[in-house]
């Protein structure tokens, strides 16, 4: 009996890692910086100040109107208002094949607490 194995072809990942807020940006950046293969790294941040000085390629600024660049300000609420704000970024940034998705946030500050859940 012989079995045949199909390698996937498409060069994006269908496994994704996204880190929220201040914490989960930390740990991502930290698995990022493992050389992990065939996962793409995100991180999704209110505080544009962070996600500049991140080495992780993939950044999305949420809340951008609602924060201006400035963070949450450990409130949650406000951290889920600028996801909110920011869902078809957010959509759109895991609409190509994603099939699997790991979400990692730190609890207790506004972004990663607030944001994290939407």
């Amino acid at each position: 009996m012989n079995f045949t194995f199909d390698i996937p072809t498409q060069s994006r990942s269908i496994i994704k890692v996204i880190g929220v807020g201040g914490g989960g940006s930390n740990a991502v950046k930290h698995m990022h910086k493992q050389g992990i293969k065939d996962v793409e790294f995100i991180i999704c941040n209110t505080d544009r100040q962070a996600l500049e000085s991140s080495t992780v390629p993939n950044k999305l600024q949420i809340g951008v109107d609602l924060t201006e660049g400035l963070g949450a300000g450990a409130k949650p609420e406000r951290g889920r208002q600028a996801a909110l704000e920011s869902r078809e970024q957010i959509r759109e940034l895991l609409s190509n094949g994603t099939k699997m998705l790991f979400i990692t946030a730190g609890m207790g500050g506004g972004t990663g607490t607030g944001a994290a859940p939407v």
